[in-house]
C-alpha cells in the first residue's frame, strides 16, 4: 500500500490541494483531502508537497527513442519503455511505419514475448501500424517500395489480441473502406493519415468507422475554403479525435492554436511522433530504413522532409500551453483521458478511485518529478 501526500491532485472534476491518494496494488483506492483520507500505518508514504499529481501520459505515436527504431529493431521496444517514464509516459503505442510484412510480424512477436525479467517502465498498449496503406503522394518519410493497396486478406491477424491497437491508412484508396470496417469489427482503432482524401471521401471513412487522425496537418492537403477536403472534416467533425505534434516545427504555433480552438481537450491528443533520436544528442538516426540527420530541433531526410520528431511528451504539454494559453488541466487531458477514451480504455487516463495508479508528479512548471506505473515508482528526478 502506498500513500501520496500533499500534492495538488488533478481529478476529473476539480483540483484537490493538499491531497492524499491511497494506492493498493495497481489501483487508486481512495482520494481526497489530507483530512479526509488517512494513510494506514502500514502504507509507504511519499511526501509530495508543492507538486501536481496527474494521470500518467499516453503517447499514441512513438516510432522509437534512445537510439532504438521500433520498425527495424522491435525487440528494443522494452528497452525504450524502461526510460520513457522520465517524460511522464506510463503507456504508449510503439509505432511501426511502412515496411515489409515481416516487420509487422516481428513487432507483434516482440509484444507477445513480453518484457525481460525485472522490467520496470512504461507499458506498451499494442502497436500503432502507420502504413502500409498510405497514399504514395503523401508518403512523407515512408518507403514507397513497401506501400500497398488495402485488402482485407492481408490484415487477417491485425487485432488487439494479436497486438495491433491502432492502424493509420488513407481512406480514399481502393479497398480502404472494407479494411476500415473489418478492423473496427475487431476493436482496432482506425486513423486517417498520409492521405489526399476529399471531404466526401472522409465522410465515407467516418461512416465506415474512422475515429482518429494521425499528425493533424502533416502529410495532408492544405485546407481550401471551397474544397475543405480532409482537414475541413477533421477540424469540424466531433466524431474524430486528432493527434497533433506540438513541437513548433511540424505545425506552426499559431496553427496549433487554430486546432485547439476547433477541437479542444476532448478532440486532440498530443503525440510525439518521436524517432530513435528522442533522448539522444544530435547526429544521424534511423526511422525505419531511412537515415535522418538530427539537430537540436528536428529530424530530416537528405531532401529536407521531416522524419518523425525529437519531441518528448512532457515538452509537448508545455508547448501546448505556451502556444494556446489553455489551462494545465486541459493540456494534461490531451495526454491522458482523451487518448485513453479513444482506445476504449476504461481504467486509465484519470486520477480517480478504481483507476490504475499510472501517475505523474509534476513541478509547477510541469517538469516531471516522479512517475508511477501500477503504483510502483519507475522514475524519480534526482
Amino acid at each position: 500500500m502506498l500513500c501520496l501526500r500533499g500534492a495538488t491532485a488533478l481529478t476529473p472534476s476539480h483540483p484537490i490541494p493538499d491531497s492524499a491518494v491511497l494506492i493498493e496494488g495497481e489501483r487508486v483506492v481512495a482520494l481526497g483531502a489530507l483530512t479526509e483520507v488517512p494513510c494506514p500505518d502500514q502504507a509507504e508514504i511519499v511526501e509530495a508537497d508543492g507538486l501536481l499529481l496527474a494521470p500518467g501520459f499516453i503517447d499514441l505515436q512513438l516510432n522509437g527513442a534512445f537510439g532504438h527504431d521500433f520498425t527495424t529493431e522491435p525487440a528494443a521496444i522494452w528497452a525504450a519503455a524502461a526510460r520513457l517514464p522520465q517524460y511522464g509516459v506510463t503507456a504508449f503505442l510503439p509505432t511501426i511505419i511502412t515496411a515489409p510484412n515481416d516487420a509487422y510480424r516481428r513487432a507483434q512477436a516482440a509484444l507477445h514475448a513480453g518484457p525481460p525479467p525485472g522490467f520496470s517502465g512504461a507499458l506498451p498498449l499494442g502497436l500503432h501500424l502507420e502504413g502500409p496503406f498510405l497514399n504514395p503522394e503523401k508518403r512523407g518519410a515512408h518507403n514507397p517500395a513497401y506501400l500497398r493497396q488495402p485488402d482485407v486478406e492481408s490484415i487477417a491477424d491485425w487485432s488487439p489480441e494479436n497486438g495491433v491497437q491502432l492502424v493509420t491508412l488513407a481512406p480514399e484508396l481502393p479497398g480502404a473502406l472494407a479494411v476500415i470496417r473489418a478492423l473496427c469489427e475487431r476493436g482496432v482503432t482506425v486513423s486517417v493519415g498520409h492521405s489526399l482524401a476529399g471531404y466526401e471521401e472522409m465522410r465515407a471513412g467516418l461512416d465506415a468507422g474512422l475515429r482518429y487522425a494521425t499528425h493533424l496537418f502533416n502529410a495532408m492537403r492544405p485546407l481550401d475554403h471551397r474544397s475543405p477536403g480532409l482537414l475541413g472534416a477533421l477540424l469540424t467533425e466531433t466524431r474524430l479525435v486528432a493527434g497533433l505534434i506540438a513541437d513548433g516545427v511540424h505545425v506552426h504555433p499559431s496553427v496549433v492554436d487554430v486546432a485547439w480552438r476547433c477541437k479542444g481537450a476532448t478532440g486532440l491528443t498530443l503525440v510525439t511522433d518521436g524517432m530513435a533520436a528522442l533522448g539522444m544528442p544530435p547526429g544521424r538516426y534511423h526511422l525505419g530504413e531511412a537515415l535522418a540527420t538530427v539537430d537540436d530541433t528536428s529530424a530530416r531526410l537528405s531532401d529536407g522532409r521531416l522524419a518523425g520528431s525529437i519531441l518528448s511528451l512532457d515538452r509537448a504539454v508545455r508547448n501546448l500551453i505556451a502556444f494556446t494559453g489553455c489551462s494545465v488541466a486541459d493540456a494534461l487531458r490531451t495526454v491522458s483521458e482523451t487518448p485513453a477514451c479513444l482506445l476504449g480504455l476504461t481504467d486509465r487516463g484519470r486520477l480517480a478511485p478504481g483507476y490504475r495508479a499510472d501517475l505523474v508528479l509534476l513541478t509547477n512548471d510541469l517538469r516531471v518529478a516522479a512517475t508511477f506505473v501500477g503504483g510502483v515508482c519507475v522514475y524519480a528526478a534526482t
